[in-house]
């Protein structure tokens, strides 16, 4: 897991590199324009890029902290035979699709190899392989809960744990607060 964790900080830093380079581009051509009359067109189209690779990967880095958008109304009311159904059908249901992605981006691989990008000149699928890590991420992500599921090391309350964001602002200001009163609890 170590490896793991590693390759997932080294995601991260990509994430803040590609958005710190997009901030700059664009800003710094905002300036170009409307402070010198010019600008540079190669910002445009590598801040897309940079745009679309950012969004790939932090979907992949968003999987792994479970952090997207996500509704257990349903699945928090069954029993826990119900939710881990539900989690398996979830899971093959990622799983499926991040295929259909990947089967998608190898079929047009030869394609966007021949199609180059208006300004700068590159093959698109530099562009597209970030579907390549989008896809592969999600399902080796979505493998491994299934694995742990499977030995039994994944709780019945961690199956589905979708946080309400009022509840976690609660949650998060009553943390001193909590911390207080357990101290006490222990000196009482």
């Amino acid at each position: 897991m170590r490896y793991v964790d590693w390759l997932f900080r080294l995601f991260e830093l990509i994430l803040v590199a590609l958005l710190a380079c997009m901030v700059v581009m664009v800003f710094g051509n905002v300036v170009l324009r409307y402070g010198f009359n010019s600008g540079l067109t190669v910002s445009e189209e590598l801040s897309r890029f940079a745009f679309i690779w950012l969004a790939f990967l932090g979907t992949v880095v968003g999987m792994r902290d479970r952090a997207h958008l996500g509704a257990d109304f349903l699945v928090s009311a069954l029993p826990p035979m119900g939710r881990k159904i539900c989690f398996v059908l979830c899971s093959l249901l990622i799983i499926w699709s991040c295929s259909l992605i990947f089967l998608g981006t190898a079929r047009g691989h030869s394609v966007n190899m021949q199609n180059y990008s208006p300004v700068m000149g590159i093959p698109m699928e530099y562009v597209y392989a970030s579907a390549y890590v989008l896809s592969i991420g999600i399902i080796a992500l979505t493998v491994a809960r299934l694995y742990q599921l499977a030995r039994g090391r994944i709780r019945n309350d961690d199956l589905f744990s979708v946080v309400d964001t009022e509840e976690a602002l609660a949650i998060e200001a009553a943390g001193p607060a909590m911390a207080a009163a357990k101290s006490e609890e222990k000196n009482a």
